[in-house]
Protein backbone atom coordinates (compact mmCIF):
# COMPACT_ATOMS: atom_id res chain seq x y z
CA UNK A 1 0.00 0.00 0.00
CA UNK A 2 2.82 2.40 0.89
CA UNK A 3 4.58 1.59 -2.37
CA UNK A 4 1.44 2.40 -4.37
CA UNK A 5 0.97 5.64 -2.46
CA UNK A 6 4.56 6.74 -3.13
CA UNK A 7 4.25 5.87 -6.82
CA UNK A 8 0.99 7.79 -7.05
CA UNK A 9 2.50 10.79 -5.21
CA UNK A 10 5.59 10.71 -7.45
CA UNK A 11 3.42 10.56 -10.58
CA UNK A 12 1.33 13.47 -9.29
CA UNK A 13 4.44 15.55 -8.55
CA UNK A 14 5.93 14.79 -11.98
CA UNK A 15 2.64 15.74 -13.66
CA UNK A 16 2.47 19.00 -11.72
CA UNK A 17 6.14 19.76 -12.52
CA UNK A 18 5.61 19.08 -16.21
CA UNK A 19 2.67 21.49 -16.32
CA UNK A 20 4.64 24.21 -14.57
CA UNK A 21 7.49 24.04 -17.08
CA UNK A 22 5.79 24.79 -20.38
CA UNK A 23 8.07 27.18 -22.24
CA UNK A 24 9.07 28.30 -25.70
CA UNK A 25 11.74 30.29 -27.48
CA UNK A 26 11.73 33.28 -29.75
CA UNK A 27 14.61 34.71 -31.72
CA UNK A 28 14.29 38.49 -31.40
CA UNK A 29 17.01 39.12 -33.99
CA UNK A 30 15.09 37.02 -36.50
CA UNK A 31 11.80 38.73 -35.65
CA UNK A 32 13.28 42.23 -35.90
CA UNK A 33 14.98 41.45 -39.22
CA UNK A 34 11.58 40.47 -40.63
CA UNK A 35 9.84 43.70 -39.61
CA UNK A 36 10.36 46.39 -42.28
CA UNK A 37 9.41 49.21 -39.87
CA UNK A 38 12.30 48.21 -37.59
CA UNK A 39 14.75 48.23 -40.49
CA UNK A 40 13.49 51.69 -41.55
CA UNK A 41 13.80 52.97 -37.99
CA UNK A 42 17.38 51.69 -37.78
CA UNK A 43 18.26 53.32 -41.09
CA UNK A 44 16.75 56.61 -39.94
CA UNK A 45 18.71 56.40 -36.69
CA UNK A 46 21.94 55.71 -38.60
CA UNK A 47 21.40 58.73 -40.84
CA UNK A 48 20.65 61.04 -37.92
CA UNK A 49 23.62 59.66 -35.99
CA UNK A 50 25.99 60.29 -38.91
CA UNK A 51 24.69 63.85 -39.29
CA UNK A 52 25.14 64.60 -35.60
CA UNK A 53 28.56 62.93 -35.54
CA UNK A 54 29.69 65.15 -38.44
CA UNK A 55 28.45 68.21 -36.52
CA UNK A 56 30.40 67.20 -33.41
CA UNK A 57 33.53 66.48 -35.48
CA UNK A 58 33.28 69.88 -37.19
CA UNK A 59 33.27 71.70 -33.85
CA UNK A 60 36.08 69.46 -32.59
CA UNK A 61 38.11 70.24 -35.72
CA UNK A 62 37.56 73.96 -35.13
CA UNK A 63 39.04 73.52 -31.65
CA UNK A 64 42.04 71.65 -33.09
CA UNK A 65 42.56 74.37 -35.69
CA UNK A 66 42.45 77.05 -33.01
CA UNK A 67 45.02 75.11 -31.01
CA UNK A 68 47.37 74.64 -33.99
CA UNK A 69 47.12 78.34 -34.84
CA UNK A 70 47.81 79.20 -31.22
CA UNK A 71 50.92 76.99 -31.17
CA UNK A 72 52.23 78.58 -34.37
CA UNK A 73 51.60 82.13 -33.20
CA UNK A 74 52.28 81.81 -29.45
CA UNK A 75 55.73 83.41 -29.62
CA UNK A 76 54.26 86.54 -31.23
CA UNK A 77 51.35 86.98 -28.81
CA UNK A 78 51.19 89.06 -25.66
CA UNK A 79 50.18 87.42 -22.38
CA UNK A 80 46.67 88.89 -22.73
CA UNK A 81 46.32 87.53 -26.29
CA UNK A 82 47.61 84.12 -25.18
CA UNK A 83 45.04 84.02 -22.40
CA UNK A 84 42.25 85.01 -24.81
CA UNK A 85 43.27 82.38 -27.35
CA UNK A 86 43.60 79.70 -24.68
CA UNK A 87 40.13 80.55 -23.42
CA UNK A 88 38.74 80.39 -26.97
CA UNK A 89 40.27 76.92 -27.40
CA UNK A 90 38.85 75.73 -24.08
CA UNK A 91 35.43 77.13 -24.96
CA UNK A 92 35.44 75.41 -28.36
CA UNK A 93 36.48 72.08 -26.81
CA UNK A 94 33.76 72.48 -24.20
CA UNK A 95 31.23 73.23 -26.97
CA UNK A 96 32.23 70.02 -28.78
CA UNK A 97 31.97 68.02 -25.57
CA UNK A 98 28.54 69.45 -24.73
CA UNK A 99 27.32 68.82 -28.26
CA UNK A 100 28.49 65.22 -28.06
CA UNK A 101 26.73 64.79 -24.72
CA UNK A 102 23.57 66.44 -26.08
CA UNK A 103 23.37 64.08 -29.04
CA UNK A 104 24.96 60.86 -27.80
CA UNK A 105 24.75 60.98 -24.00
CA UNK A 106 22.66 58.56 -21.93
CA UNK A 107 19.64 60.87 -22.13
CA UNK A 108 20.69 62.48 -25.40
CA UNK A 109 18.83 63.13 -28.61
CA UNK A 110 19.83 59.79 -30.18
CA UNK A 111 18.47 57.90 -27.16
CA UNK A 112 15.20 59.84 -27.34
CA UNK A 113 14.94 59.33 -31.11
CA UNK A 114 15.62 55.59 -30.75
CA UNK A 115 13.01 55.36 -28.02
CA UNK A 116 10.39 57.16 -30.12
CA UNK A 117 11.05 55.03 -33.20
CA UNK A 118 11.76 51.60 -31.73
CA UNK A 119 9.66 51.49 -28.54
CA UNK A 120 6.30 51.16 -30.38
CA UNK A 121 7.71 48.24 -32.39
CA UNK A 122 9.02 46.58 -29.23
CA UNK A 123 5.65 47.05 -27.52
CA UNK A 124 3.89 45.48 -30.50
CA UNK A 125 6.28 42.50 -30.42
CA UNK A 126 5.77 42.11 -26.67
CA UNK A 127 1.98 42.03 -27.13
CA UNK A 128 2.31 39.45 -29.91
CA UNK A 129 4.61 37.27 -27.76
CA UNK A 130 2.15 37.54 -24.89
CA UNK A 131 -0.74 36.58 -27.19
CA UNK A 132 1.15 33.50 -28.42
CA UNK A 133 2.02 32.57 -24.83
CA UNK A 134 -1.61 32.92 -23.73
CA UNK A 135 -2.91 31.03 -26.75
CA UNK A 136 -0.46 28.13 -26.41
CA UNK A 137 -0.31 28.09 -22.61
CA UNK A 138 3.37 28.96 -22.20
CA UNK A 139 4.47 30.26 -18.83
CA UNK A 140 7.90 31.38 -20.07
CA UNK A 141 9.17 32.48 -23.45
CA UNK A 142 12.93 32.94 -23.70
CA UNK A 143 14.85 34.98 -26.25
CA UNK A 144 17.15 32.62 -28.10
CA UNK A 145 19.23 35.54 -29.48
CA UNK A 146 19.97 37.03 -26.05
CA UNK A 147 23.50 36.55 -24.76
CA UNK A 148 22.21 36.25 -21.21
CA UNK A 149 19.68 33.45 -21.78
CA UNK A 150 22.22 30.70 -21.20
CA UNK A 151 20.60 28.35 -23.72
CA UNK A 152 23.06 25.75 -24.93
CA UNK A 153 20.62 23.66 -26.96
CA UNK A 154 17.04 24.25 -27.91
CA UNK A 155 14.81 22.24 -30.15
CA UNK A 156 13.50 24.21 -33.14
CA UNK A 157 10.09 22.69 -32.37
CA UNK A 158 9.62 25.05 -29.42
CA UNK A 159 10.69 28.20 -31.32
CA UNK A 160 7.55 30.33 -31.79
CA UNK A 161 9.23 33.22 -33.66
CA UNK A 162 7.17 32.61 -36.82
CA UNK A 163 3.94 32.63 -34.79
CA UNK A 164 4.93 35.96 -33.26
CA UNK A 165 5.61 37.34 -36.74
CA UNK A 166 2.20 36.01 -37.80
CA UNK A 167 0.52 37.79 -34.90
CA UNK A 168 2.30 40.97 -36.01
CA UNK A 169 0.94 40.51 -39.53
CA UNK A 170 4.23 39.49 -41.17
CA UNK A 171 4.49 36.13 -42.81
CA UNK A 172 7.68 34.30 -43.52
Amino acid sequence: MKKTFFLLAAALICTMSANAQKFALVDMDYILKNIPAYERANEQLNQVSKKWQAEVEAVDNEAKTLYKNYQNEAVFLSEKQKTEREQAIVDKEKEASELKKKYFGPEGELFKKRESLVQPIQDEIYNAVKAVADQRGFQVILDRASDTSGIIFASPAIDVSNEVLGKLGYSN
